[in-house]
């Protein structure tokens, strides 16, 4: 990622996760199909799988999950995994540099794992080619000597599945999205799952929260399940310092408010995003690239951070030559739309 986009690396809206945060996350984790609230068709199907692939004592056929980032990917990949009694091997496409970095994780495999990687998109060509006879035969083909010597030698794996996660499926090669059986996109959250999420985790973490404090932190997480648990993270502490510790409405709009994250969760980066089309491009159309020049941002953090939540909730539309801000994000910068802004009202409740 460039210098441009590092801004993103302190936001408490972002949906990568820093490192710090990793250990807070997996505590909040649920294990088990019956603990995962929300995505009712992919946990639904994903059950019928697990069930029957118990029947037959087989493993679970290869998944793909697909969709913005912070949305449960991770989270459903370690759920198969417990579901089927099996062990979790998690990696991440830009992890895995070299075919022999492949190799040795797959011949470590035992039958019925399941490989998880993220960010699939991100292989390299030469490593996705590796996974083609891995995924197909669970076999892998090895290359000895060179020139009229060459031979190739077949190595057999322990059957396993793969499932793996990324944010931009159009990216993935035809060869490898056709080798998965099961597909599932991943869409944002209500509301009222991302309330039922965040009380579940202030019971986790022993924090006192009311049905209003938890409402308040859901209508401003984006829809996304990490951001809530972010969020919670925060007005915590700000309710231990300033509201003997439990989280009320009032505390929260505080903490939240303090924190640059309005009432419709967006924070100063989105405020930023939106501003540069409305003000310097008189509300578009305009590209990606030239509102990232505008605001001094990465166009591929925009795109993948920034840009989806404000296209759900109707604050920018796309047309054939740009991005077009609406009536809708007029309105919410307090600016007055001109005749001729689109409208798309009721996009997300």
């Amino acid at each position: 990622m460039s210098a441009a986009a590092a801004p993103d690396e302190g936001r408490i809206l972002s949906r990568v996760a820093a490192p710090e945060e990793a250990q807070f996350e997996r505590q909040l984790r649920p294990r088990t199909f019956e603990e995962y609230v929300g995505q009712e068709q992919a946990v639904a199907s994903l059950r019928v799988s697990v069930e029957a692939a118990k029947l037959r004592g087989e493993c679970v056929d290869h998944v793909l999950l697909y969709g913005p980032p912070g949305l449960g990917k991770t989270t459903l990949a370690g759920i198969l995994a417990n579901e089927m009694a099996s062990n979790l091997v998690p990696t991440s496409g830009p992890a895995i540099e070299r075919g022999a970095e492949l190799m040795g994780i797959l011949t470590n495999l035992v039958a019925r794992d399941v490989l998880f990687i993220d960010e699939v998109h991100r292989l390299p060509r030469v490593v996705e080619e590796l996974l083609y006879p891995a995924m197909e035969d669970f076999a892998v083909n090895f290359v000895i000597d060179k020139g009229m010597h060459a031979r190739t030698l077949k190595y057999a794996l322990h059957p396993f599945t793969l499932v793996a996660a990324t944010t931009r499926p159009g990216m993935l090669s035809a060869p490898l999205r056709e080798r998965f059986g099961i597909f599932h996109h991943l869409d944002f959250y209500s509301e009222a799952e991302l309330t039922r999420i965040v009380t579940r985790s202030a019971a986790i973490l022993e924090t006192p929260i009311d049905a209003p404090g938890a409402r308040e932190l859901a209508r401003r997480a984006r829809g996304t399940p990490r951001i809530v648990n972010r969020l919670l993270r925060r007005v915590r502490d700000y309710a231990q310092v300033k509201g003997q510790g439990r989280i009320v409405e009032a505390i929260a709009r505080q903490a939240l408010d303090s924190e640059g994250v309005d009432a419709r969760g967006l924070d100063r980066l989105d405020r930023r995003f939106l501003g540069a089309i409305v003000d310097q491009y008189g509300g578009g159309p305009v590209g990606i690239e030239a509102v990232a020049a505008t605001i001094n941002d990465d166009a591929d953090t925009l795109a993948e951070m920034v840009e989806p939540y404000l296209l759900k909730i109707g604050f920018v539309v796309r047309a054939p030559n740009g991005r077009r801000a609406t009536r809708e994000a007029y309105q919410h910068l307090g600016k007055q739309p001109p005749a001729g802004a689109p409208g798309q009202p009721g996009l997300f409740e």
